[in-house]
């Protein structure tokens, strides 16, 4: 029996607890005792039952590349283990201590998007939504509400990132997240299992997306889980999978390497679930995977431990990688390390009767005209 296993045996009347607290939480904002908020602008909001690993920072990528070409967009999150407190809005640093490695990752890679961070996110939109100074020239930095492109204005559009369970507001679109090999039908409530709340939460979802599927989805597989998943008709489920692009430096420039050519691969990682990325380039070369706690900070020890392993590496041609999120927290740090990053993105399997890029571009598009409509009328 594995050693988690044995803790959640032991835990298991702390599940009970938890599930009650859980429980009269969803009870009191279902009977209106705790209030919940509809912001008057577009949301969308993309979250999981699970404590984490179920992808939801690709997805969040994936639909700001989809929309924020088209609408005046912003992205909003906790800032997961930041040094930082309150509503901060990126002032084009990117910096990780004042938005988290997520947060400052999505900042780097659209700067035509803000982003920010709130522990409470009805204060976060509220705030993003008192952003517009129209009077400050643009070439004043000093202007209140300037930031990275001159005067900023209220976005049509914001990307609630891990919102599922912050009840306190309520998204105009809500995406529910669950894993390919991690579904939330086999898990249980914390601490025993892996689950934030009951499984029945998964009603409050307009769109399910299962996540991290095989690039080649079976339909025996894709019809038994969408029978598991016990959705109703108004539930839309979509299928997606990771693609992994070339090797980037750290500063983002591309790096021509033909990993097919190296020896051997120290792979770095720092997040929940790093099992497709290190499956990806086992295709390739020979790996060999160094793996800390999701979110972790990488200390002085830490880069002197992954210089050692690295240099033990057999083979002449070799060098060191990472994810797009660990890569925020090594930047500055890698002296020395030949370190480089794998960018992954999100892409979806076809359905005959379904398309979700369609599905969200006409709920986007139908959602702020019906605001703007009832913004003239208000």
């Amino acid at each position: 029996m594995s050693f988690r296993k044995k803790i959640s045996y032991v835990l298991f009347p702390l599940t009970m607890w938890y599930a009650v607290g859980v429980r009269f939480r969803n009870v009191l904002y279902a009977l209106g005792i705790r209030k919940q908020t509809a912001p008057h602008v577009t949301t969308i909001g993309v979250g999981n039952l699970s404590t984490g690993g179920s992808g939801k920072t690709p997805h969040v990528e994936y639909l700001l590349r989809l929309l924020s070409e088209r609408y005046a967009t912003a992205m909003l999150s906790r800032g997961y283990r930041r040094r930082s407190k309150g509503f901060q809005l990126d002032d084009g640093s990117h910096d990780t201590a004042l938005l988290g490695d997520e947060a400052a990752m999505v900042a780097r890679k659209f700067p035509q998007v803000q982003v920010a961070v709130c522990e409470k996110r009805v204060e976060g939109v509220r705030r993003l939504m008192e952003l517009a100074d129209l009077s400050a020239p643009d070439d004043d930095p000093s202007a209140v509400g300037a930031g990275k492109q001159g005067p900023t204005l209220p976005p049509q559009l914001i990307i609630l990132d891990d919102v599922f369970q912050h009840r306190a507001i309520k998204p105009s679109i809500n995406i529910l997240l669950t894993e390919f090999r991690h579904p939330f039908y086999n898990d249980h409530i914390l601490p025993y299992g892996d689950l934030r709340e009951f499984k029945s939460a998964r009603f409050r979802a307009g769109i399910v997306i299962v996540t991290k599927c095989p690039p080649v989805l079976n339909p025996v597989d894709r019809h038994n889980i969408v029978q598991d998943l016990g959705l109703q008709n108004y539930q839309k489920v979509f299928f997606s999978y990771l693609t992994y692009g070339a090797l980037r430096r750290l500063d983002g420039s591309e790096a021509s390497i033909d990993l097919r050519r190296v020896d051997s691969v120290l792979v770095v990682t720092g997040i929940a679930h790093p099992e497709p990325m290190v499956a990806e380039l086992k295709r390739q070369t020979r790996v060999q995977h160094l793996a800390f706690a999701d979110h972790h900070e990488f200390s002085n020890s830490d880069l002197v431990r992954i210089k050692s392993v690295y240099e033990a590496l057999p083979g002449n041609s070799k060098l060191i990688v990472t994810t797009e999120k660990d890569a925020q927290r090594l930047r500055g740090k890698d002296e020395g390390l030949p370190l480089f990053v794998l960018p992954v993105e999100v892409a979806f399997h076809k359905q005959n009767d379904q398309d979700f890029d369609a599905l969200i571009e006409s709920s986007v598009r139908e959602n702020i005209s019906f605001l703007s409509k009832l913004s003239i009328w208000s």
